[in-house]
């Protein structure tokens, strides 16, 4: 990728310690999921953007947002292979809906905002049953 930092490079790949360290951080704010048209310009406060055929998704904070972040803060790969699956797994266990957004160091995982501090308790004791 021309200008940007490319590859993989760093972070932890083993699941069994992803899942240790996932130490989930619940964000204060409300987040909505919306479209803009190409070549619109993107919220000032844009989180992230995913460039679709129909136009770009962007999910950014917003006071009437239905959408709580929590953001993991263990240092996973993006060549990790599991991790998305086994939150996943843990949160539609638990019937929680999950949007979940690979940053290069961090995974955010977009949960109902009503569900939020459930979603956080799933979250931690994954982590603890893996400790």
């Amino acid at each position: 990728m021309a200008g940007a930092v490319a590859g993989g490079a760093g972070g932890i790949t083993e699941l069994a310690r992803l899942l240790r360290e996932l130490r989930p951080v619940l964000h204060d704010q409300r987040y909505g999921f919306g479209m803009i048209d190409r070549g619109a310009p993107p919220p000032a406060d844009v989180f992230a953007m995913v460039h679709e055929a129909e136009g770009w998704t962007v999910i950014a904070p917003d006071a009437d947002g239905e959408w709580a972040r929590i953001s993991l803060t263990v240092h996973s790969s993006l060549s990790a292979i599991g991790l998305s699956a086994a939150i996943a797994r843990a949160l539609a266990d638990r019937a929680l809906p999950a949007n979940i957004v690979a940053g290069y160091h961090h995974d955010h995982i977009f949960v109902p905002w009503d569900r939020r501090h459930e979603a956080v308790a799933t979250l931690a004791a994954l982590s603890e049953y893996h400790s």
